[in-house]
């Protein structure tokens, strides 16, 4: 539509700093950039019905798999848009060819989906652990924080806040900036319970992926992969626009709750620049 291309034309480059033209938006208007954006340079394609399969590899009644089936929703939504449909199949599925892999599972068995599934991006949603980063595996993308994230994060709000009990989380269900409070009503009108951790990154998971697929949706499982390491500037409702590291592991902020309460969000400000998502965790790969 018209409209649209001259939406795209006029926003497609506008950035994504703090200064750029996305943040001063909703995030509804945000989700309408994207369509317009890839209406704009993909049209040729989008014409065309796609299936695109995102393998689930976990629990069925997990928050992870209710996360990442509230993403699916989400990005049936946009993809109509454009002729494309979100498919999350189940591990022994026999006839799916996954595009990307959301894993719900042990670090071992983390690894074995990356080596299984080599050409396509293997997306943790729930293993925490810090050497997982370190191993800098390059089809394997860390959604969830490491552990090391949450233990820094706390680290600078004691360091402003001496003696607080308070623990970093990736999301809360009380979370409201950033339009967190409507994707919280949403996820728990469709579950019945709240967001919590898993559940957002499960959600993440597949909202980033089709986000970065939207805009060329006949992408190889390698060609995705690439643009998740070198092109992703993705929201994920906590106000900074988040990317990979070379680690794997999304750069994020997170949330200092107390008594089931946020007090407070990291990169914590007067301790470190606010802007330094890279103060959390491991930021590089160990030679």
């Amino acid at each position: 539509p018209r409209r649209a291309r001259e939406f795209a034309r006029r926003f497609a480059t506008a950035g994504h700093s703090r200064e750029g033209t996305t943040e001063i938006m909703n995030a509804p208007q945000r989700h309408f950039l994207t369509l317009c954006s890839a209406l704009l340079f993909t049209l040729p394609e989008a014409v065309v019905a796609r299936t695109v399969d995102i393998l689930f590899v976990g629990g069925a009644d997990t928050p992870a798999h209710y996360g990442a089936r509230q993403g699916l929703s989400e990005a049936n939504a946009q993809g109509e848009f454009l002729g494309v449909t979100y498919r999350l199949v189940a591990a022994d599925a026999t006839d799916a060819n996954p595009r990307a892999v959301v894993a719900a599972v042990s670090p071992t068995r983390l690894l074995r989906l990356r080596a299984q599934y080599r050409e396509v991006p293997v997306l943790n949603v729930t293993a925490a652990d810090t050497t997982l980063r370190e191993a800098c595996e390059p089809n394997l993308f860390h959604v969830t924080p490491s552990r090391a994230m949450l233990e820094d994060a706390e680290s600078q709000w004691q360091r402003k806040h001496p003696g607080s009990a308070a623990r970093a989380q990736a999301w809360h269900r009380t979370f409201r900036k950033y339009a967190a409070a409507q994707l919280n009503s949403r996820y728990h009108e469709q579950f019945g319970q709240h967001m919590g951790d898993e559940a957002w990154s499960g959600w993440a998971a597949v909202k980033l992926l089709s986000d970065t697929i939207v805009r060329q949706p006949a992408m190889t499982g390698a060609q995705l992969t690439e643009q998740l390491q070198t092109n992703l500037a993705f929201d994920g409702q906590k106000g900074s626009d988040m990317s990979f590291r070379e680690t794997g592991q999304l750069r994020q902020p997170l949330l200092l709750v107390d008594n089931d309460k946020i007090v407070g969000e990291a990169p914590v400000r007067g301790v470190v620049n606010t802007n330094n998502l890279d103060s959390l965790g491991l930021s590089f790969c160990p030679k």
